[in-house]
């Protein structure tokens, strides 16, 4: 249970096989295996490719069937006749009868927490089901209403009763999920407590030692995030050296790197952020994105050109310039993509226009090949690349001098940024607004950088609470340069305090808001 808590719900099922090689009559280790074969948190029914959602339904409904005639006490009786309800179709081409049957096993599990309140197993799984109802569409990030049918208050309530007890305080998936129900919301810091109790709580799981850092990204702290996924990195290659790297699990081991990617950039740690992305397109071997079912390839293959989000982070341009296109741009094809983005905004910043403008054309080329089902978690790769797109426009009408084109191009990338629905790390790795208030102040137009960097550190209601990057070292560093020259000295004497502290650990110089700002910042 602490695998499936863990989302390694591979691992889950080699588990509960063990024990029904021991004891084929132990109902409720069948009941373990068809919960971690169907849907989860992070893989829906519709994330099953065809074959893989068939087997799943099939091994459940046969699972669940023999569980019924095993033994077990009252109480796992009554969670095997629950997950049942999950599984009433056997037709996997029946999507409306699959998610009906999501609203039922929610229901039931609802039900049998009422019946057992103080199992603490009970309200954890009980909780699970009612958010994976709307899942990674919990709230309304504006209001902080309910999304709509979301049932994450009722999840709440659970969860909520379940952290006043000392059980519910050492349960890995009760913190599991309380991450998860308060990441999305406008509170998230309320979370933190329970970040902290999860960090070390599971040694050995990659997993939960990496998601105090979906709380931590979102409440500026950087250096935590970075400390817990790194920590998750050390333990998931344990796992690999038992277990090896061609199996589902590949998919959380990228998303701890990914982590470590992000939150490195946000502190302006570039060895860390390079070292991180160089390890994660190593694991991301053509082996392993040919695997068909689940398709791998669709699943993984977004997080390989992490590298030349890191490189214009740091304004690289010789080294994105020299960046080489992968053998097989096929397989590759999102990859291949971002750095022809990469290599267009090395070229415009470089001032040749001309070889900006060809990789713009070889980006545009590249996208198109890009198919639909290619994505990075809750956004695919066309939605995410459509910010390159306008960034890569932005750049180019910017040194080429038309400037009201430049901003509108940007100001369009910051609206596509801003809609991308909710996913941490966020869809697209810079902020956008860093660029947008990097040239702003590079022409001198100082009130309106000071909104977009005000925006974005979160000190005004412009953004949802996700679309905030608070305490970060590029935006502080952009706003303290506003509030300076335009005399807002008080103002200016406080942010300058958080970017001393920001800037710390920093292994670069930090000049500007984004690279692409190339003439020195000043004070009039």
């Amino acid at each position: 249970m602490v695998w499936s808590y863990a989302f390694n719900h591979e691992e889950a099922i080699h588990c509960f096989d063990r024990a029904l090689e021991l004891d084929p009559d132990f109902a409720l280790a069948r009941w373990g295996v068809a919960y971690a074969i169907g849907p989860n948190y992070n893989k829906g029914w519709e994330a099953f490719d065809p074959v893989d959602l068939a087997a799943s339904l099939a091994r459940a409904r046969t699972e669940l069937g023999l569980a019924a005639a095993g033994r077990a006490s009252p109480l796992e009786r009554g969670l095997i006749d629950a997950l049942s309800a999950r599984f009433l179709t056997a037709d996997p081409d029946d999507t409306d009868a699959l998610t009906a049957a999501h609203r039922a096993y929610a229901d039931a599990m609802a039900a049998l927490a009422q019946a057992y309140p103080d199992d603490i197993d009970v309200v954890a799984l009980a909780a699970d089901a009612l958010v994976n109802v709307t899942a990674w569409a919990l709230w309304d990030s504006r209001t902080g209403d309910p999304a709509p049918g979301s049932r994450v208050v009722e999840a709440m309530r659970l969860l909520d009763g379940a952290l006043q007890t000392p059980a519910g305080r050492q349960h890995p998936g009760v913190l599991h999920l309380y991450l998860h129900a308060m990441e999305m919301s406008t509170t998230p810091q309320a979370a933190l407590p329970a970040a902290d109790l999860l960090r070390d709580l599971v040694p050995d799981a990659g997993h939960l030692r990496h998601m105090p850092s979906h709380i931590d990204v979102l409440c500026g702290n950087y250096r935590d995030s970075v400390v817990a996924n790194l920590s998750a990195v050390e333990v998931d290659r344990r796992f690999v050296e038992r277990q090896g790297s061609l199996n589902f699990y590949s998919l959380y081991r990228a998303h701890n790197l990914h982590f470590v990617v992000y939150s490195a950039m946000f502190e302006g740690n570039s060895a860390t952020a390079l070292q991180a992305a160089d390890e994660l397109a190593t694991q991301l071997s053509p082996e392993l994105l040919a695997i068909e079912s689940p398709p791998m390839a669709d699943w993984l293959e977004a997080f390989v050109p992490l590298r030349v989000h890191v490189l214009v982070r740091f304004g690289r341009w010789a080294d994105l310039i020299a960046t080489a296109l992968p053998e097989d741009t096929a397989l590759y094809c999102t990859t291949a993509a971002t750095i022809h983005y990469g290599r267009g905004v090395a070229h415009a910043a470089s001032g040749n226009l001309d070889r900006a403008r060809a990789e713009r054309d070889l980006f545009a080329t590249a996208y198109d090949r890009i198919p639909e089902s290619r994505y990075l978690f809750n956004n695919t790769s066309r939605d995410i690349l459509a910010v390159a797109a306008a960034m890569l426009d932005g750049e180019i009408d910017y040194r080429a001098g038309d400037h009201d084109a430049a901003f509108a191009h940007l100001r369009r990338a910051v609206e596509l940024d801003d809609a991308m629905p909710y996913d941490e790390p966020w869809g697209w790795m810079q902020p956008t607004r860093h660029a947008l208030g990097a040239l702003l102040l590079e022409q001198g137009r100082v009130e309106e950088a000071a909104q977009v960097y005000a925006a974005d550190l979160g000190l005004d209601p412009t953004l949802s609470r996700p679309c905030q990057h608070p305490g970060n070292v590029w935006s502080l560093h952009g706003y303290h340069e506003c509030l300076t020259r335009l005399g807002r000295d008080a103002e200016a004497v406080i942010i300058g305090k958080q970017l001393e502290l920001a800037a710390a650990r920093a292994d670069v110089p930090i000049e500007a808001s984004c690279a692409c700002r190339l003439q020195s910042p000043r004070c009039d």
